[in-house]
């Protein structure tokens, strides 16, 4: 039986079903600040709380987990900019919650969702790997990071089974404007309508895109291997990490055009100056996911693109 936090979000939502198509008794648990009510698979428990809420406790007495699938988050670079308190209370505090209720009741498997896109700062050489120096520059990606060496704490101190997912920018059917890749679903939400999107900066930003599908298998994979890969003991934080992406580097240019001739929408976009806390240009390695999970990505840029328009189009 597995808990999956934040399930009822654009990409916990995905993982609900994977897991649901594969016979595991699935719990969810969203406060749906921006989960969907519409996301949520009806073969799933659904409790509608926090994940700070101090009676998680009696959440784990009840429904006895093996596992724990942590995607709630508090998502938005620029929310974490303006009031880094609000952040580290969902994304510190909230997953200290779950780990502590973890060790009490004796749940010994934890996948946390961390960032590729944001833990590495400005990264001078790219593709970024997992041992790259870690310079967050929002203090979004300050509370990835810090939860990252909490895991590796209680590994070292109490032998919890973790993993940790450095995703990419995600993106697919479901998508919030309001996450890391967030600009494709409004670009695509925008040139559905006829109306002209912003780009803000000059366009030439780069980020690693990845399907929402290859998420999705990534974290079977991990879900499987969680315990083999927990037999070494880990020297540092970056022994448990996966990066989550593609190894390729797409601009939000790039984005706007191939966006442009899926939905073709002619106007050029409005460039806008650019905003606070976020990184010029970053992608990932990915070698080492596919050696030690044997995971690779599946779907190319321009496919992935195209479904996601096509689902945006019957959704809007």
């Amino acid at each position: 039986k597995v808990l999956v936090t934040g399930g009822a979000g654009f990409i916990g939502s995905h993982i609900v079903d994977e897991y649901l198509r594969r016979d595991w008794k699935v719990v969810v648990v969203d406060n749906l600040s921006t989960g969907k009510r519409e996301n949520l698979n009806r073969q799933a428990k659904f409790y509608q709380m926090d994940i700070t809420d101090p009676g998680m406790d009696r959440l784990f007495i009840q429904e006895k987990f093996n596992l724990v699938n942590h995607h709630a988050a508090q998502i938005d670079v620029r929310i974490s900019v303006g009031d880094p308190l609000l952040d580290a209370q969902v994304n510190i505090l909230g997953t200290l919650n779950l780990l502590k209720n973890c060790l009490k009741y004796g749940v010994g498997n934890f996948i946390f969702i961390s960032s590729g896109g944001v833990i590495y700062g400005e990264a001078d050489n790219l593709p970024a790997r997992e041992d790259y120096p870690k310079n967050p520059l929002s203090p979004y990606g300050v509370s990835k990071h810090t939860i990252e060496h909490y895991l590796y704490y209680y590994r070292k101190t109490s032998g919890l089974n973790y993993l940790a997912l450095r995703y990419g920018n995600v993106y697919g059917p479901r998508q919030d404007p309001r996450g890391e890749a967030g600009v494709i679903a409004i670009f695509s939400g925008k040139m559905l309508q006829e109306k002209r999107p912003f780009i803000f900066g000059d366009g030439r930003q780069v980020r690693d895109y990845i399907y929402v599908e290859d998420v999705v298998m990534v974290n079977m994979i991990g879900t499987e291997k969680i315990q083999e890969l927990n037999k070494k003991d880990p020297s540092s934080p970056d022994d448990l990490a996966y990066n989550v992406g593609t190894q390729k580097e797409s601009s939000v240019n790039l984005l706007y055009q191939t966006l442009a001739q899926i939905t073709g929408f002619k106007m050029p976009p409005c460039y806008a100056p650019e905003r606070k806390g976020e990184i010029r240009r970053i992608y990932l390695d990915i070698e080492k996911a596919k050696r030690e999970l044997g995971w690779k990505p599946g779907l190319e840029l321009k496919d992935g693109l195209t479904r996601t328009v096509e689902w945006f189009r019957k959704n809007l």
